[in-house]
Protein backbone atom coordinates (compact mmCIF):
# COMPACT_ATOMS: atom_id res chain seq x y z
CA UNK A 1 0.00 0.00 0.00
CA UNK A 2 1.34 3.09 -0.70
CA UNK A 3 2.19 5.25 2.79
CA UNK A 4 -0.02 8.46 1.89
CA UNK A 5 -2.68 6.40 1.57
CA UNK A 6 -1.76 4.47 4.43
CA UNK A 7 -1.37 7.67 6.31
CA UNK A 8 -4.77 8.80 5.39
CA UNK A 9 -6.33 5.18 6.39
CA UNK A 10 -4.85 5.34 9.88
CA UNK A 11 -6.61 8.89 10.12
CA UNK A 12 -9.95 7.44 9.41
CA UNK A 13 -10.05 4.01 10.95
CA UNK A 14 -7.25 4.24 14.17
CA UNK A 15 -9.58 2.33 16.95
CA UNK A 16 -7.29 4.18 19.99
CA UNK A 17 -9.17 7.33 19.71
CA UNK A 18 -12.89 8.30 19.54
CA UNK A 19 -12.18 11.94 18.75
CA UNK A 20 -11.62 12.08 14.94
CA UNK A 21 -11.41 15.61 15.31
CA UNK A 22 -8.24 15.20 17.06
CA UNK A 23 -7.06 12.73 14.98
CA UNK A 24 -7.27 14.22 11.83
CA UNK A 25 -4.85 17.32 13.67
CA UNK A 26 -2.04 14.11 14.27
CA UNK A 27 -0.76 11.44 12.29
CA UNK A 28 1.43 9.30 13.56
CA UNK A 29 4.14 8.58 11.13
CA UNK A 30 6.25 5.28 11.67
CA UNK A 31 9.25 5.82 8.78
CA UNK A 32 11.27 9.33 7.70
CA UNK A 33 9.46 12.76 7.27
CA UNK A 34 11.13 14.63 4.35
CA UNK A 35 10.05 18.16 4.03
CA UNK A 36 10.56 19.40 0.38
CA UNK A 37 9.86 17.60 -3.01
CA UNK A 38 13.03 19.14 -4.64
CA UNK A 39 14.95 16.97 -6.23
CA UNK A 40 16.74 16.87 -2.82
CA UNK A 41 13.74 15.57 -1.04
CA UNK A 42 13.13 13.02 -4.33
CA UNK A 43 16.12 11.36 -4.57
CA UNK A 44 16.56 10.81 -0.83
CA UNK A 45 13.39 9.17 -0.67
CA UNK A 46 14.30 7.22 -3.45
CA UNK A 47 17.45 5.85 -1.58
CA UNK A 48 15.40 5.03 1.39
CA UNK A 49 12.71 3.04 -0.78
CA UNK A 50 15.57 1.04 -2.47
CA UNK A 51 16.30 -0.72 1.01
CA UNK A 52 13.18 -1.41 1.87
CA UNK A 53 12.10 2.06 3.70
CA UNK A 54 9.10 3.97 3.22
CA UNK A 55 9.05 7.63 3.48
CA UNK A 56 6.72 11.00 3.90
CA UNK A 57 7.53 13.83 2.03
CA UNK A 58 5.68 16.93 2.65
CA UNK A 59 5.63 19.99 0.28
CA UNK A 60 4.19 23.43 0.56
CA UNK A 61 3.59 23.64 -3.18
CA UNK A 62 0.96 22.06 -5.30
CA UNK A 63 3.73 19.76 -7.56
CA UNK A 64 7.37 18.38 -7.22
CA UNK A 65 10.51 20.91 -8.12
CA UNK A 66 8.21 24.06 -7.66
CA UNK A 67 11.00 26.26 -7.88
CA UNK A 68 12.20 24.93 -10.99
CA UNK A 69 8.74 24.63 -12.40
CA UNK A 70 7.39 27.94 -11.11
CA UNK A 71 10.43 30.20 -10.29
CA UNK A 72 12.73 30.04 -13.32
CA UNK A 73 13.18 31.44 -16.55
CA UNK A 74 11.82 29.98 -20.11
CA UNK A 75 15.62 29.72 -21.64
CA UNK A 76 17.34 27.94 -18.46
CA UNK A 77 19.43 24.69 -19.08
CA UNK A 78 21.94 22.98 -16.78
CA UNK A 79 24.73 25.01 -16.27
CA UNK A 80 26.64 21.41 -15.85
CA UNK A 81 26.45 18.39 -17.94
CA UNK A 82 23.32 15.81 -17.38
CA UNK A 83 25.90 13.21 -15.61
CA UNK A 84 27.08 15.64 -12.70
CA UNK A 85 23.07 16.82 -12.20
CA UNK A 86 21.79 12.87 -12.14
CA UNK A 87 19.56 12.13 -9.06
CA UNK A 88 20.63 8.72 -7.68
CA UNK A 89 19.86 5.65 -9.10
CA UNK A 90 18.28 7.06 -12.70
CA UNK A 91 19.98 8.67 -15.39
CA UNK A 92 18.62 10.83 -17.69
CA UNK A 93 17.38 9.56 -21.05
CA UNK A 94 20.31 8.80 -23.55
CA UNK A 95 18.80 11.06 -25.79
CA UNK A 96 18.54 14.08 -23.53
CA UNK A 97 21.79 16.97 -24.92
CA UNK A 98 24.88 17.59 -22.97
CA UNK A 99 22.86 20.85 -20.97
CA UNK A 100 18.99 19.82 -20.62
CA UNK A 101 16.99 22.58 -21.12
CA UNK A 102 14.72 23.37 -18.11
CA UNK A 103 11.49 21.36 -19.62
CA UNK A 104 13.27 18.14 -19.93
CA UNK A 105 14.93 18.16 -16.34
CA UNK A 106 11.59 18.76 -14.88
CA UNK A 107 10.41 15.94 -17.18
CA UNK A 108 13.04 14.27 -16.00
CA UNK A 109 12.03 14.69 -12.42
CA UNK A 110 8.88 13.83 -13.00
CA UNK A 111 9.69 10.59 -14.31
CA UNK A 112 11.75 9.56 -11.50
CA UNK A 113 9.12 10.38 -8.55
CA UNK A 114 6.65 8.11 -10.84
CA UNK A 115 9.65 5.47 -11.26
CA UNK A 116 10.32 5.28 -7.72
CA UNK A 117 6.01 5.97 -6.58
CA UNK A 118 6.78 7.87 -5.26
CA UNK A 119 3.51 10.07 -3.92
CA UNK A 120 4.07 13.78 -2.04
CA UNK A 121 1.49 14.96 0.00
CA UNK A 122 1.14 18.87 -1.41
CA UNK A 123 0.46 21.99 -0.31
CA UNK A 124 1.49 21.58 3.33
CA UNK A 125 3.61 24.53 4.83
CA UNK A 126 5.63 23.26 7.49
CA UNK A 127 5.07 26.06 10.28
CA UNK A 128 7.34 24.56 12.81
CA UNK A 129 9.18 21.50 13.71
CA UNK A 130 10.49 20.51 17.05
CA UNK A 131 11.67 17.38 18.96
CA UNK A 132 9.90 16.34 21.66
CA UNK A 133 12.13 15.03 24.68
CA UNK A 134 9.15 13.35 26.16
CA UNK A 135 7.87 10.76 23.60
CA UNK A 136 11.80 10.95 21.58
CA UNK A 137 10.13 11.97 18.37
CA UNK A 138 9.85 14.96 16.11
CA UNK A 139 6.55 17.03 16.07
CA UNK A 140 6.01 18.70 12.45
CA UNK A 141 3.21 21.08 12.48
CA UNK A 142 1.32 22.15 8.71
CA UNK A 143 -0.76 24.50 7.49
CA UNK A 144 -2.93 23.54 4.80
CA UNK A 145 -5.14 25.68 2.45
CA UNK A 146 -7.31 26.55 4.25
CA UNK A 147 -5.30 27.28 7.17
CA UNK A 148 -6.18 23.36 8.38
CA UNK A 149 -3.63 22.84 10.79
CA UNK A 150 -2.14 18.68 10.35
CA UNK A 151 0.83 17.91 12.84
CA UNK A 152 2.87 14.75 12.16
CA UNK A 153 5.08 12.75 14.50
CA UNK A 154 7.79 10.71 13.13
CA UNK A 155 11.55 8.85 14.71
CA UNK A 156 13.28 10.83 11.68
CA UNK A 157 12.80 14.60 10.12
CA UNK A 158 14.76 14.96 7.03
CA UNK A 159 15.30 18.66 5.52
CA UNK A 160 15.13 19.06 2.43
CA UNK A 161 13.88 22.32 1.45
CA UNK A 162 17.44 23.31 0.13
CA UNK A 163 19.24 26.89 0.72
CA UNK A 164 17.06 28.30 -2.06
CA UNK A 165 13.72 28.46 -0.29
CA UNK A 166 13.36 32.16 -0.06
CA UNK A 167 13.68 35.09 -2.34
CA UNK A 168 16.78 37.32 -1.30
CA UNK A 169 15.58 40.75 -1.90
CA UNK A 170 18.26 43.44 -1.26
CA UNK A 171 17.03 46.71 0.45
CA UNK A 172 17.95 49.36 -1.70
CA UNK A 173 17.54 53.02 -1.19
CA UNK A 174 14.62 54.37 -3.24
CA UNK A 175 13.40 51.06 -4.10
CA UNK A 176 9.94 52.44 -3.23
CA UNK A 177 10.29 55.35 -5.29
CA UNK A 178 11.26 53.80 -8.62
CA UNK A 179 8.04 53.93 -10.17
CA UNK A 180 8.45 51.12 -12.44
CA UNK A 181 8.73 47.14 -12.24
CA UNK A 182 10.87 45.63 -9.77
CA UNK A 183 11.26 42.09 -9.98
CA UNK A 184 13.11 39.01 -8.86
CA UNK A 185 14.38 36.48 -11.18
CA UNK A 186 11.95 34.17 -9.14
CA UNK A 187 9.20 36.23 -11.30
CA UNK A 188 11.21 36.62 -14.63
CA UNK A 189 10.04 34.18 -17.41
CA UNK A 190 11.36 35.93 -20.56
CA UNK A 191 12.46 38.90 -22.06
CA UNK A 192 10.22 39.25 -24.54
CA UNK A 193 8.07 41.18 -22.00
CA UNK A 194 11.11 43.99 -21.98
CA UNK A 195 11.68 44.42 -25.72
CA UNK A 196 12.47 47.94 -26.03
CA UNK A 197 12.89 48.57 -22.44
CA UNK A 198 16.08 49.71 -20.36
CA UNK A 199 16.18 46.96 -17.90
CA UNK A 200 18.85 47.01 -14.74
CA UNK A 201 19.58 43.74 -13.84
CA UNK A 202 21.26 43.31 -10.17
CA UNK A 203 23.17 40.54 -9.11
CA UNK A 204 25.94 39.07 -11.92
CA UNK A 205 25.92 35.21 -10.73
CA UNK A 206 25.00 32.69 -13.26
CA UNK A 207 21.48 33.73 -12.93
CA UNK A 208 21.90 37.15 -13.72
CA UNK A 209 24.64 37.08 -16.51
CA UNK A 210 21.78 34.68 -18.44
CA UNK A 211 18.89 37.19 -17.95
CA UNK A 212 21.23 39.60 -18.80
CA UNK A 213 21.62 37.82 -22.11
CA UNK A 214 18.22 36.66 -22.46
CA UNK A 215 17.07 39.90 -22.54
CA UNK A 216 19.84 41.24 -24.99
CA UNK A 217 18.32 38.78 -27.64
CA UNK A 218 14.92 40.15 -27.25
CA UNK A 219 16.03 43.19 -28.14
CA UNK A 220 15.99 44.70 -24.41
CA UNK A 221 18.53 47.87 -23.34
CA UNK A 222 20.30 45.56 -20.36
CA UNK A 223 22.67 46.59 -18.43
CA UNK A 224 24.28 44.62 -15.17
CA UNK A 225 25.16 45.64 -11.52
CA UNK A 226 28.61 44.15 -10.64
CA UNK A 227 29.00 44.92 -7.21
CA UNK A 228 31.58 42.34 -6.17
CA UNK A 229 34.71 40.59 -7.94
CA UNK A 230 33.69 37.83 -9.49
CA UNK A 231 35.18 34.59 -11.81
CA UNK A 232 33.53 34.23 -14.83
CA UNK A 233 34.82 31.07 -16.89
CA UNK A 234 34.05 29.29 -20.17
CA UNK A 235 31.27 26.34 -19.97
CA UNK A 236 33.39 24.33 -22.00
CA UNK A 237 37.29 24.39 -22.16
CA UNK A 238 39.74 21.63 -24.17
CA UNK A 239 37.06 20.04 -25.70
CA UNK A 240 35.68 19.05 -22.23
CA UNK A 241 33.22 20.60 -19.63
CA UNK A 242 34.66 23.17 -17.57
CA UNK A 243 33.47 21.81 -14.50
CA UNK A 244 34.42 18.32 -15.77
CA UNK A 245 37.67 18.85 -16.94
CA UNK A 246 38.33 20.20 -13.18
CA UNK A 247 37.48 17.17 -11.33
CA UNK A 248 39.39 15.46 -13.03
CA UNK A 249 42.41 17.57 -12.82
CA UNK A 250 41.18 17.78 -8.61
CA UNK A 251 42.32 13.94 -9.09
CA UNK A 252 45.95 15.10 -9.38
CA UNK A 253 46.94 18.15 -9.01
CA UNK A 254 46.16 20.47 -5.38
CA UNK A 255 43.14 23.30 -5.88
CA UNK A 256 45.42 26.41 -6.13
CA UNK A 257 47.71 24.50 -9.30
CA UNK A 258 44.06 23.91 -10.67
CA UNK A 259 43.09 27.19 -10.30
CA UNK A 260 45.92 28.48 -12.09
CA UNK A 261 45.13 26.39 -14.54
CA UNK A 262 41.69 27.21 -14.98
CA UNK A 263 42.46 30.81 -15.08
CA UNK A 264 45.07 30.85 -17.71
CA UNK A 265 42.96 29.28 -20.15
CA UNK A 266 40.16 31.77 -19.45
CA UNK A 267 42.44 34.09 -19.58
CA UNK A 268 43.43 33.09 -22.92
CA UNK A 269 39.89 32.49 -24.24
CA UNK A 270 37.63 35.28 -22.75
CA UNK A 271 40.39 37.73 -22.24
CA UNK A 272 40.87 40.26 -19.08
CA UNK A 273 37.54 40.38 -17.64
CA UNK A 274 38.47 43.42 -15.46
CA UNK A 275 38.69 45.48 -18.27
CA UNK A 276 34.89 45.09 -18.87
CA UNK A 277 33.84 45.74 -14.95
CA UNK A 278 34.54 42.03 -13.84
CA UNK A 279 37.09 42.25 -11.15
CA UNK A 280 38.34 38.68 -10.34
CA UNK A 281 38.56 37.84 -6.88
CA UNK A 282 42.07 36.96 -4.95
CA UNK A 283 41.11 33.47 -4.55
CA UNK A 284 40.94 31.03 -7.34
CA UNK A 285 37.39 30.14 -8.24
CA UNK A 286 38.05 26.24 -7.12
CA UNK A 287 39.17 27.61 -3.68
CA UNK A 288 36.63 30.12 -3.17
CA UNK A 289 33.45 27.84 -3.91
CA UNK A 290 35.18 25.78 -1.67
CA UNK A 291 35.96 28.07 1.79
CA UNK A 292 32.85 30.55 0.55
CA UNK A 293 30.14 28.94 -1.24
CA UNK A 294 30.61 31.10 -3.98
CA UNK A 295 30.48 29.39 -7.42
CA UNK A 296 32.00 31.05 -10.58
CA UNK A 297 30.12 32.16 -13.51
CA UNK A 298 29.74 30.00 -16.45
CA UNK A 299 29.75 32.50 -19.38
CA UNK A 300 27.15 31.01 -22.06
CA UNK A 301 27.58 33.94 -23.80
CA UNK A 302 26.92 36.61 -22.17
CA UNK A 303 30.52 38.32 -22.09
CA UNK A 304 30.60 39.16 -25.87
CA UNK A 305 27.23 40.97 -25.44
CA UNK A 306 29.11 43.20 -22.23
CA UNK A 307 32.36 43.13 -24.99
CA UNK A 308 30.18 44.52 -27.97
CA UNK A 309 28.54 46.90 -25.58
CA UNK A 310 25.05 45.92 -25.98
CA UNK A 311 25.46 44.87 -22.10
CA UNK A 312 26.24 47.60 -19.96
CA UNK A 313 28.31 46.92 -16.50
CA UNK A 314 27.85 49.42 -13.64
CA UNK A 315 28.95 49.29 -9.97
CA UNK A 316 26.88 49.20 -6.84
CA UNK A 317 23.71 51.11 -6.95
CA UNK A 318 23.62 53.65 -4.04
CA UNK A 319 20.39 54.98 -4.43
CA UNK A 320 17.32 55.10 -6.70
CA UNK A 321 15.29 57.50 -8.13
CA UNK A 322 11.81 58.19 -10.26
CA UNK A 323 12.88 55.46 -12.87
CA UNK A 324 16.93 56.08 -12.32
CA UNK A 325 19.05 54.15 -10.53
CA UNK A 326 22.05 56.66 -9.59
CA UNK A 327 25.59 54.31 -8.88
CA UNK A 328 28.56 54.57 -6.47
CA UNK A 329 30.92 55.88 -8.58
CA UNK A 330 28.46 59.56 -8.88
CA UNK A 331 27.44 58.15 -12.66
CA UNK A 332 23.42 58.24 -13.05
CA UNK A 333 21.10 56.09 -15.74
CA UNK A 334 17.29 55.66 -16.45
CA UNK A 335 15.84 52.77 -16.45
CA UNK A 336 12.61 51.11 -17.26
CA UNK A 337 12.79 47.60 -15.32
CA UNK A 338 14.63 46.60 -12.25
CA UNK A 339 15.45 43.03 -12.16
CA UNK A 340 16.81 41.57 -8.46
CA UNK A 341 19.15 38.57 -9.61
CA UNK A 342 20.16 38.57 -5.93
CA UNK A 343 19.44 34.19 -5.52
CA UNK A 344 17.82 33.17 -2.43
CA UNK A 345 18.52 31.51 0.82
CA UNK A 346 17.23 29.07 3.41
CA UNK A 347 13.99 29.39 5.31
CA UNK A 348 14.93 27.13 7.92
CA UNK A 349 14.91 28.93 10.93
CA UNK A 350 11.70 30.65 10.52
CA UNK A 351 10.17 26.73 11.32
CA UNK A 352 12.57 24.16 13.12
CA UNK A 353 12.97 24.56 16.90
CA UNK A 354 16.86 23.47 16.48
CA UNK A 355 20.59 24.76 17.46
CA UNK A 356 22.77 22.43 17.08
CA UNK A 357 22.63 21.06 12.88
CA UNK A 358 21.42 24.44 11.72
CA UNK A 359 22.62 28.00 11.81
CA UNK A 360 19.91 30.03 13.20
CA UNK A 361 22.09 32.90 10.98
CA UNK A 362 21.74 31.79 7.37
CA UNK A 363 19.78 28.42 7.83
CA UNK A 364 22.93 26.21 6.75
CA UNK A 365 24.57 23.43 8.28
CA UNK A 366 27.20 24.56 11.11
CA UNK A 367 29.35 21.63 9.39
CA UNK A 368 31.03 22.55 5.85
CA UNK A 369 30.44 19.66 3.22
CA UNK A 370 30.87 16.56 3.51
CA UNK A 371 29.87 16.79 7.34
CA UNK A 372 26.43 18.76 7.62
CA UNK A 373 24.13 16.22 6.44
CA UNK A 374 23.39 14.42 10.17
CA UNK A 375 22.26 16.02 13.10
CA UNK A 376 21.31 14.43 16.60
CA UNK A 377 17.88 12.50 17.76
CA UNK A 378 16.95 11.60 13.71
CA UNK A 379 17.63 15.21 12.30
CA UNK A 380 19.17 15.03 8.62
CA UNK A 381 19.85 17.75 6.27
CA UNK A 382 20.12 17.46 2.32
CA UNK A 383 20.68 19.97 -0.55
CA UNK A 384 22.49 22.47 1.69
CA UNK A 385 26.25 21.48 0.33
CA UNK A 386 26.14 24.50 -1.94
CA UNK A 387 27.50 21.65 -4.16
CA UNK A 388 24.66 21.59 -6.63
CA UNK A 389 22.51 18.19 -7.53
CA UNK A 390 25.55 16.55 -7.13
CA UNK A 391 26.02 17.28 -3.28
CA UNK A 392 22.35 16.34 -2.76
CA UNK A 393 22.91 12.71 -4.09
CA UNK A 394 25.31 12.30 -1.96
CA UNK A 395 23.80 14.07 0.85
CA UNK A 396 21.16 11.27 -0.27
CA UNK A 397 22.50 8.03 -0.01
CA UNK A 398 24.59 8.87 3.55
CA UNK A 399 21.46 9.45 4.99
CA UNK A 400 19.22 6.45 3.61
CA UNK A 401 22.34 4.57 4.86
CA UNK A 402 22.61 5.64 8.06
CA UNK A 403 18.75 5.13 8.60
CA UNK A 404 18.90 2.00 7.36
CA UNK A 405 21.15 1.20 10.31
CA UNK A 406 18.03 1.93 12.83
CA UNK A 407 15.48 1.14 10.60
CA UNK A 408 14.23 -2.24 11.71
CA UNK A 409 14.74 -1.54 15.34
CA UNK A 410 13.46 1.86 15.66
CA UNK A 411 10.37 1.15 13.69
CA UNK A 412 9.16 -1.29 15.75
CA UNK A 413 10.14 0.36 18.81
CA UNK A 414 7.75 3.28 17.07
CA UNK A 415 4.95 1.41 16.37
CA UNK A 416 4.76 0.10 19.39
CA UNK A 417 4.90 2.91 20.80
CA UNK A 418 1.94 4.16 18.90
CA UNK A 419 -0.14 1.85 19.89
CA UNK A 420 0.57 2.45 23.80
CA UNK A 421 -1.18 5.94 23.09
CA UNK A 422 -3.54 7.67 21.17
CA UNK A 423 -2.54 11.20 20.00
CA UNK A 424 -4.98 12.92 22.03
CA UNK A 425 -2.89 12.17 25.30
CA UNK A 426 0.04 14.18 23.33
Amino acid sequence: MDYSKEVEGKRVHDHFNKNMTTLARCIWVPCPVIIGAGPSGLATAACLKERGIPSLILERANCIASLWKLKTYDRLCLHLPKQFCELPLMPFPANFPTYPTKKQFVAYLESYKNHFGLEPIFNKTVVSAEFDHGCGFWRVKTLGLKQEETEYVSKWLIVATGDNAKEVVPKIEGMDDFGGPVVHTSSYKTGRLFRGKAVLVVGCGNSGMEVCLDLCNSNARPSLVVRDSVHVLPQEMLGRSTFGLSMWLLKWFPVRLVDRFLLLVSRFMLGDTERFGLQRPQLGPLELKSRSGKTPVLDVGTLAKIKSGNIKVYPGIKRLTYRAAEFVNGRKENFDAIILATGYKSNVPQWLKEEDLFSDTDGLPRKSFPSGWKGERGLYAVGFTKRGLLGASFDAKRIAEDIELHWLVEAKSFMAFSHSRSPAQS
